[in-house]
C-alpha cells in the first residue's frame, strides 16, 4: 500500500499515528497516578516514567519501520526488549494524500535524521501545569528541519476539569474527534496543520519565555524587547504553539540550555506557516546528526516581525552566547 508514497510521507504519516499513541500513554501514567521522577542533572531537569515509556514507544515503533533512519532522543535509556504494547505501526492516511513537496520526492531512509523529545515541558508535567507538555518528533534533511509533528496531550484540558479527564481509553481511538489532546504536524513547502493560526493584534508585542529556566540574560533580553506582556510557560513546543495561535507575538530564550529535540519540530511547524525561529544571534540552527545537541546561542522566534525582535537583542547579550 506504502509503495505509491515517498518515504517523507510515509514517515510523517507514521510519526502521526505515533505521537497520537504518545499522547495516550502520557495521560494513562497521569490517571495511574506514579510518575517515577528522576533527577538527571538537577533539581530542574526531570526524568518521569512518561518520558522513559514514550521515548521507547516512538524510537522503537520508529526503528522497526524505517530502520535506516537515525533516531536521535532525548533521554539515555538502556537497551531493552520494547513491550509489545508501547509499539504503533499505523499512520495516518490523511497525510497520505497530501503531494510531497518536489524538492524532497527522492529523499531516502538514510537521509533522514529524527529529533525525538517524548515529553517537553516534563517540570510543568510532574506540578500539574498539563497544558504546557507536549510530545514532539522532527524531521530533517542535510542539517535543516523539514517536517515536525507536534502531540499535546493535555489541549482542552483546562475545558475538562469538570469531567475530571476522561479515561485514556475513551480516546483509544485519539482521532481528530478527541475531545483531550490533539496533533499538529507539517511540512515545509506543504503547509501545517491541525490548528487555526491566528496572530497577535497589530502593534502588542508579548513575549514568551522560560518558566522555570530564567537568568539575567534572559531576563534582559526579554526586557530589551519592551514587551507589553510577558507570558513564563514551559516547553519549546508548547511557546511555538503560543506564537501560531496568537497568544505571544515572540519567544525569547538568550540562554543555553534548550536542545535540538526541543526547536526541530516546532521550528518545521512555525517555518510552514511564514515564521522564523534562529538561535539569539539569527543563525539557522543546524540538525544534522553530527551536531551538538545543545542550542548553546539560545533561541528567536516570531510568527511576524522577526525583524523587530532581532533588532532589539542586545549586544551584550550576544556576547555572552557563543554559537
Amino acid at each position: 500500500m506504502a509503495s505509491g508514497h515517498t518515504v517523507l510521507m510515509r514517515l510523517v504519516a507514521s510519526a502521526y499515528s505515533i505521537a497520537q499513541k504518545a499522547g495516550v500513554i502520557v495521560r494513562r501514567v497521569i490517571a495511574e497516578g506514579d510518575l517515577g521522577i528522576v533527577e538527571k542533572t538537577c533539581a530542574t531537569d526531570l526524568q518521569t516514567k512518561a518520558d522513559r515509556l514514550v521515548q521507547m514507544s516512538i524510537c522503537s515503533s520508529l526503528a522497526r519501520k524505517f530502520p535506516k533512519l537515525t533516531i536521535i532522543g532525548e533521554e539515555d535509556l538502556p537497551a531493552e526488549e520494547v513491550d509489545q504494547e508501547l509499539i504503533e505501526d499505523g499512520q495516518w492516511e490523511e497525510i497520505l494524500k497530501q503531494p510531497c513537496p518536489s524538492q524532497y520526492s527522492a529523499i531516502r531512509e538514510e537521509d533522514l535524521v529524527v529529533w525525538v523529545d517524548p515529553l517537553d515541558g516534563t517540570k510543568e508535567y510532574t506540578e500539574g501545569l498539563l497544558d504546557n507538555v507536549t510530545v514532539l518528533i522532527g524531521i530533517a534533511y542535510e542539517g535543516k528541519a523539514i517536517a515536525g509533528v507536534i502531540n499535546q496531550p493535555y489541549y482542552n484540558y483546562q475545558n475538562n476539569e469538570k469531567e475530571k479527564l476522561r479515561e485514556p481509553r475513551d480516546e483509544a481511538k485519539a482521532g481528530p474527534d478527541a475531545v483531550l489532546g490533539r496533533t499538529i504536524w507539517g511540512v515545509l513547502g506543504l503547509g501545517a496543520f491541525g490548528f487555526q493560526l491566528k496572530e497577535v493584534p497589530a502593534g502588542k508585542h508579548i513575549v514568551t519565555t522560560t518558566r522555570s529556566h530564567s537568568n539575567k540574560l534572559v531576563t534582559d533580553c526579554v526586557t530589551a524587547m519592551n514587551p507589553d506582556t510577558v507570558l513564563r510557560v514551559g516547553g519549546a513546543g508548547n511557546k511555538i504553539i503560543q506564537l501560531i495561535e496568537g497568544k505571544a507575538s515572540a519567544y525569547v530564550f538568550a540562554s543555553p540550555g534548550c536542545k535540538k529535540w526541543d526547536t526541530c519540530a516546532p521550528e518545521v511547524i512555525l517555518h510552514a506557516v511564514g515564521g522564523k525561529l534562529t538561535d539569539i544571534h539569527g543563525n539557522a540552527l543546524q540538525y544534522n546528526k553530527e551536531v551538538k545537541h545543545m542550542n548553546s546561542a539560545g533561541v528567536l522566534a516570531a510568527l511576524r516581525n522577526y525583524d523587530y525582535y532581532a533588532s532589539r537583542v542586545p549586544e551584550s547579550v550576544k556576547n555572552a552566547l557563543v554559537p
